[in-house]
């Protein structure tokens, strides 16, 4: 889909560059915050530029003024599986997390959040990496637990809705397990939505087959649609083993982040869908709305 861009037209000795100086004018600057990946080695681009992505609202094309790599802090609330049958997993789940902490911890404050039997702060945010390591290394299965992954998930983007950073990410690591949280997925998005923050998730993968309880069909949505509609970047893993390569994964996406700048026109109503595409094959794009943004 072609961009729309400022007709440069003659009018009653208007000139082609007032006009287009007075509709831009009459337009408003967006941001957003966007990946690019190499779609086969799933590793991030190293550039991206106008003329490499398309910006939509509903549908329609709009004009790309800037591109710029994001240095803006951001916060990161990781939020991880803990439950008692997660046991066999937290050995991996400690070395996997210990390297994410550090590794995107230059980016922003980092929070730990557990949830087994209800959400739990392990570290709150902090830039502290040694605190940040300290708490991976505390994780440990909770005896008799199920995991409340969807109420954590409300909380966690509660806490971040009254944080100032402009774009925020809930990393989480999950099972396929047993979920005691009695939210629907309604629930969940909108008040992951609410938050403007964007969603990652690596998820461990039930081989056994899927569980077909409620609350576990309301998890299975949430990890579809919260992580596809907020621009974030899902990795399911058959193993634990693989916690470290999924985790590294998405910390590279959300340490090679761009600011795009469009421009939307005048309106009253905002648009309800905002979609961000690779205009050549072979890339991922995903990109989320800087958070505080007004609509108009």
């Amino acid at each position: 889909m072609s961009h729309i861009v400022p007709k440069r037209i003659l009018i009653a000795g208007l000139g082609a560059v007032a006009l287009s100086s007075a509709l831009l004018a009459q337009s408003h600057e967006r941001v957003l915050y966007a990946t690019a990946l190499d779609a086969k080695t799933k590793t991030p681009l190293e550039s991206l530029s106008p003329s490499d992505l398309r910006i939509t609202e509903d549908g329609r094309g709009r004009e790309i003024l800037r591109v710029t790599p994001a240095t803006t802090p951001m916060s990161i609330a990781v939020v991880v599986d803990n439950q008692q049958a997660a046991q066999s997993t937290i050995t991996d789940l400690r070395r996997a997390l210990s390297s994410f902490v550090t590794d995107v911890a230059s980016l922003g404050p980092v929070a730990i959040v557990t949830t087994a039997d209800r959400p739990t702060i392990l570290q709150d945010y902090t830039t502290d990496t040694s605190k940040l390591t300290q708490a991976a290394n505390r994780l440990f299965a909770q005896p008799g637990s199920g995991a409340t992954l969807l109420d954590a998930i409300v909380e966690v983007s509660r806490g971040i809705k009254r944080r100032e950073e402009d774009r925020s990410a809930i990393v989480l690591v999950s099972t396929e397990l047993t979920e005691f949280s009695n939210l629907h997925y309604s629930q969940v998005l909108d008040a992951l939505r609410d938050s403007g923050a964007m969603m990652s998730g690596v998820v461990l993968t039930n081989q056994r087959g899927s569980n077909q309880s409620d609350p576990a069909r309301n998890r299975s949505v949430v990890l579809d649609r919260g992580i596809t509609d907020t621009g974030g970047t899902r990795v399911d893993v058959l193993t634990s083993i693989s916690y470290s390569t999924a985790l590294s994964q998405i910390a590279g996406a959300l340490k090679h982040q761009y600011r795009v700048v469009y421009a939307r026109p005048e309106q009253l109503i905002p648009p309800e869908r905002i979609e961000a595409s690779p205009v050549k094959d072979g890339v991922i794009i995903s990109a989320a709305p800087a958070r505080g943004q007004k609509d108009r």
